[in-house]
């Protein structure tokens, strides 16, 4: 089962998903408040699962409206994605991967670990 881990960074609070096995799925930005960065992970938790994707990195592709999870290339060929709240806020930003096949599945294992995933303290 994956988990939210709260952690304090420099410039306040943010919070990474983990997968079962331990390794980061996506993270969040920085908030705050603890209160803030906990409504964040209500909000992953809420929107997981309803989510579309718009994959960036195809020509003409089609825009889907909030929540959404959008796949993108970077600068250096990297495929990310980013979960978008209903009100277009981003609540969760992935690693680059070298593949979009393992981009998809960092969002298949968002769906499959934030819905029931505990919250945690790092």
């Amino acid at each position: 089962m994956g988990k939210f881990v709260i952690r304090e960074t420099n410039t306040g609070i943010k919070f990474d998903l983990k997968a079962g096995n331990g390794e980061v799925i996506g993270t969040s930005e920085v908030y705050t408040t603890k209160v803030a960065c906990e409504n964040g992970i209500k909000s992953v938790k809420t929107n997981a699962l309803i989510a579309e994707i718009e994959d960036q990195t195809i020509k003409d592709f089609k825009t889907v409206k909030h929540p959404k999870y959008q796949v993108f290339e970077d600068k250096v060929g990297e495929i990310h994605f980013r979960l978008k709240a209903k009100n277009g806020e981003i609540i969760l930003a992935s690693e680059g991967y070298k593949a979009k096949a393992a981009c998809i599945n960092g969002i298949e294992s968002v769906k499959k670990n934030a819905p029931e995933g505990q919250i945690t303290h790092g």
